[in-house]
């Protein structure tokens, strides 16, 4: 089982034979086009909306959509990992949300980095297509050794994180939120984790469309990639914020 989402159980029923619509591979690739598409619109809007710039983003209560969007994005993603029968309903409520969240945090780097969201955008589309090349071609795939240790990464980088988020509500700036080398270098590898997970989600859409899974894991299986795509996003902004931090 190469699929850290789906429980073995649940695959095997799908297997054995699933009554009714089911998921194909084109499916889901259009869904992925529209909730990328949707979550473009809200992250353009909310840019255009503040100006692209910090002063007068404060007064239009930039903190409120930052904290309120981050809020509503995380508990929307939780109800639809758990609740994979309502992403054709939640996933494109949520790439709305995370478009706004995304729009607030690439105007404030691109404000105190100019030009830094393009070179970010453009680095992570190359990587997503980099990945999926690979993908097709056999060069890396989701055996099961490749997707414990993705996993176990992915896990020890979320409690990094909340190691940081703990220390920094007691005042402790944690070293990662510098510009030293040791915190570009796990900026780094952060990035590259969550590059090797696109290979997992490229895996998971392919299986559940061989046994046929059910339609609405079209929706489940490109939020799971949109997730993934704004992670790695994120991970490269911050890693080319501190690098140009240096200059």
């Amino acid at each position: 089982m190469s699929n850290p989402v789906l429980s073995e159980k649940q695959m095997a029923e799908w297997a054995q034979g699933y009554q009714g619509e089911s998921m194909t591979l084109k499916g889901t690739i259009n869904k992925c086009i529209l909730l990328f598409a949707t979550m473009l619109v809200p992250a353009a809007w909310i840019w255009w909306k503040m100006g692209g710039d910090l002063e007068i983003a404060a007064s239009m209560g930039l903190k409120t959509w930052l904290y309120g969007s981050a809020i509503a994005g995380f508990i929307l993603a939780l109800v639809i990992t758990f609740k994979k029968e309502w992403s054709p309903y939640l996933a494109p409520v949520y790439a709305a949300v995370e478009g706004v969240f995304l729009g607030i945090i690439s105007m404030v780097f691109n404000y105190l980095y100019d030009g830094i969201v393009i070179q970010a955008v453009t680095i992570t589309l190359l990587i997503f297509a980099a990945m999926l090349l690979a993908y097709r071609t056999g060069l890396l795939r989701a055996t099961p050794m490749f997707t414990k240790i993705i996993m176990f990464a992915t896990l020890g980088v979320g409690l990094f994180y909340l190691v940081n988020i703990i220390m920094s509500l007691f005042g402790v700036q944690s070293f990662y939120y510098g510009n030293g080398w040791l915190s570009i270098a796990i900026s780094a590898i952060v990035a590259g984790i969550a590059a090797f997970n696109l290979i997992i989600d490229f895996n998971m859409i392919d299986e559940q469309s061989k046994i046929g899974a059910p339609k609405y894991m079209e929706w489940y299986s490109a939020f799971g990639l949109l997730v993934t795509l704004v992670w790695l996003y994120l991970e490269i902004l911050r890693l080319l914020s501190k690098i140009a931090s240096r200059d």
